[in-house]
C-alpha cells in the first residue's frame, strides 16, 4: 500500500495548505475530518493534526482521544493539534493570556532536535494562537521559542510526539517547508517516492486489476480533469473506454464543436451527444443556486444514461473528481462545511446501475496538470483554466434562458480570447464571466439604455482551495469592457470582481 500522511482536519482555513506542502514533497496523504478517523494501518507513516478556529477551552471545540492515535505513528500537532495534544498530557495552558498572532522570530532553537534540524535562531514564523501552555510537564523538551512564547514547539521525551504553536505549511514561515520534511523524511521515514510517474504506474495497475475486461463510460468535457482521467483509463483499458461529450447547452461559444475536433487526434473513442434543450427546459423558472446545481447534474445523468444504455455490458462510470471537490462537498462539525454540491459527487442514483470508479479524487488541480504532463498529453488542453460542470448555468444568476445564454456566451468569448491575445491567459489560473440579474441605465447615442451588467473574473491559485484576484492590466480591462459593451447586445456596463476566495468563492453561484 501507499506509504501515506494523515492529516486530521479540525477545521483550519490551512488544512488543505499542509497537504499540498506535504505533497509536494513527493510524499501522499490524505485529510480525514477529525470525527471520521481512519483506521491507522502500516501503511501510515505519520500522523498531522490541524490548526482550528476554536480554542481547546470552547464548549463545542472538536476534540479526538488523542491516546488512540498515540505511539502508533509519529504525532504533529499544529496550533490548535499542539495544544490538544498539551492537554492530554496535563500542561498547564491558558486562555488569552499571551496571543501572537502574525509573523514572529524563533528565538532560541534546540537544534539537536530532529524537527529542527537546518533551523537557525531568527528564523520567522507564521503565529495564530490565543491559548498559550505556560507550564510545561517535565516529559516535555522544548525545541523552540519566541520572545513572547516559552513553548512555541515542544517534543515529549522519548516519544515521536511534537507539537507547533506557529504554522509551518503557510509562505510566511520562511522554513517550513525544512521542517516539514525534517518530520516527513527524518521522523516518519517517508521514501518521497510519491511523483507523476509512480502516479501513473501505480493508478494504471490498479485501474487493470479492478476493471479487468469490463467497459467503462466516461463523461468527458475537453478539461484537464477529464482529459487525464480518459488517457489513464485508455493507458489501461484501451477500446473498453467509452467517451461520451454532453452538449448541455451552458458550455462557452463553439465548445461543443471545438472539444469534439480536439479529441480526434487523440486515440480516444469520444461520441458527441446534443442535449441542450433538455437541460434548459429543466431550468425554467428555476433560480435557486443550488437547485440548479442539482437540475443540471440530475439531467446531465438522465442524459448520460440513456446514452450509456446504448452501450451493450458497460459496467462502469468513471468521473474526473478532483480532491477538492470531496473536501467541499463534505460537510462535518467544525471543519469543511460543504460551500457548494458538486454535481460529480456523492455516489450514483440506483437506477444507473454502474459502479464508480474516479481514479483522480484524491488529487489536486496541479497535480492532475503534472499527472498529465507524465501522459504526455498536449500542452494546450493541460493550460486549459478550469470550467464548472454545471456551466454557465451558474454564471447566470438567477434564472438561465436562451436569451442570456447567447448574451453571456458573447461576453465569454471577447473575454477568453482576449486573455489569450494579451498573453495574459497562461497567467489567469481561472477566468469567468458571469451575468448578473439586475440591469442599470446607460447611455448609447443620444438614447437612453436600460440593460444587463456583465462580471469580469480572475484569479490566481495552484489548486482553487484558495486563490486571489489576479491584477490584470487597466489597458485590458478597458478594452475588453468596450469590446463586449460595443459587440454584445443587452450589455451596458462592465465591472471587475476584486475579490479573494476566501472569503468569496471562485464561481458566484
Amino acid at each position: 500500500m501507499e506509504e501515506t500522511i494523515l492529516i486530521l482536519d479540525f477545521g483550519s482555513q490551512y488544512t488543505q495548505l499542509i497537504a499540498r506542502k506535504v505533497r509536494e514533497l513527493n510524499v501522499y496523504c490524505e485529510i480525514h475530518p477529525f470525527n471520521s478517523i481512519p483506521e491507522i494501518s502500516k501503511n501510515i507513516k505519520g500522523i498531522i493534526l490541524s490548526g482550528s478556529p476554536f480554542s481547546v477551552f470552547d464548549k463545542n471545540s472538536p476534540r479526538i482521544d488523542i491516546n488512540k492515535i498515540k505511539n502508533k505513528a509519529p504525532l504533529f500537532g499544529v496550533c490548535y493539534g499542539a495544544q490538544l495534544i498539551a492537554l492530554n498530557e496535563e500542561a498547564d495552558i491558558l486562555h488569552s493570556k499571551i496571543r501572537e498572532y502574525g509573523r514572529a522570530n524563533l528565538s532560541f532553537i534546540n537544534k539537536s532536535n530532529p524537527l529542527m534540524k537546518g533551523i537557525e535562531p531568527g528564523s520567522q514564523v507564521w503565529m495564530s494562537h490565543g491559548d498559550t501552555i505556560v507550564k510545561n510537564p517535565e516529559k516535555f523538551e522544548i525545541i523552540n521559542s519566541t520572545a513572547d512564547v516559552n513553548v512555541a514547539g515542544f517534543q515529549i521525551s522519548g516519544e515521536n510526539i511534537f507539537g507547533l504553536q506557529f504554522h509551518p505549511e503557510v509562505y510566511h514561515s520562511t522554513d517550513g517547508m525544512i521542517l516539514l520534511k525534517n518530520f516527513l523524511v527524518d521522523i516518519c521515514k517517508c521514501s518521497q517516492s510519491w511523483t507523476p510517474d509512480s502516479f501513473v504506474h501505480t493508478t494504471v495497475e490498479w485501474l487493470k486489476k479492478k476493471i479487468a475486461n469490463d467497459k467503462v463510460v466516461l463523461g468527458i468535457s475537453g478539461g484537464v480533469d477529464s482529459s487525464v482521467t480518459a488517457f489513464l483509463l485508455n493507458k489501461a483499458i484501451g477500446k473498453n473506454l467509452h467517451c461520451i461529450f454532453v452538449d448541455n447547452g451552458l458550455l462557452r461559444k463553439n465548445e461543443f464543436e471545438t472539444v469534439l475536433e480536439s479529441y480526434k487526434n487523440l486515440g480516444l473513442n469520444v461520441k458527441g451527444v446534443d442535449a441542450g434543450w433538455s437541460f434548459i427546459n429543466a431550468l425554467k423558472n428555476v433560480s435557486d443556486p443550488e437547485k440548479k446545481r442539482k437540475i443540471i447534474g440530475n439531467t446531465f445523468i438522465e442524459v448520460f444514461d440513456d446514452e450509456a444504455h446504448k452501450i451493450k455490458d458497460v459496467k462502469w462510470l468513471a468521473q474526473g473528481t478532483i480532491y477538492p471537490d470531496v473536501i467541499e462537498s463534505k460537510s462535518v462539525k467544525g471543519p469543511s462545511a460543504t460551500i457548494k454540491s458538486h454535481h460529480n459527487v456523492g455516489g450514483l442514483p440506483d437506477f444507473m446501475k454502474l459502479k464508480l470508479i474516479e481514479p483522480l479524487n484524491s488529487l489536486f488541480k496541479d497535480e492532475v496538470r503534472r499527472i498529465g504532463k507524465a501522459l504526455e498529453i498536449n500542452t494546450d488542453l493541460l493550460k486549459r483554466h478550469p470550467f464548472p460542470g454545471p456551466g454557465l448555468g451558474i454564471r447566470i444568476l438567477g434564472e438561465v434562458s436562451n436569451e442570456k445564454i447567447k448574451i453571456l456566451q458573447d461576453a465569454d468569448d471577447i473575454y477568453i480570447n482576449g486573455l489569450k491575445e494579451w498573453a495574459l491567459y497562461d497567467k489567469v489560473w481561472q477566468a469567468a464571466t458571469i451575468l448578473l440579474p439586475i440591469q442599470s441605465v446607460g447611455v448609447m447615442g443620444d438614447e437612453r439604455t436600460y440593460e444587463s451588467t456583465i462580471v469580469l473574473r480572475a484569479v490566481e491559485s495552484t489548486d482553487g482551495m484558495t486563490a486571489d484576484w489576479s491584477h490584470l492590466p487597466y489597458e485590458f480591462l478597458s478594452d475588453i469592457s468596450n469590446k463586449i459593451i460595443n459587440k454584445v447586445r443587452g450589455v451596458n456596463r462592465v465591472v471587475y470582481d476584486i475579490s479573494s476566495k476566501p472569503p468569496a468563492t471562485i464561481e458566484w453561484e
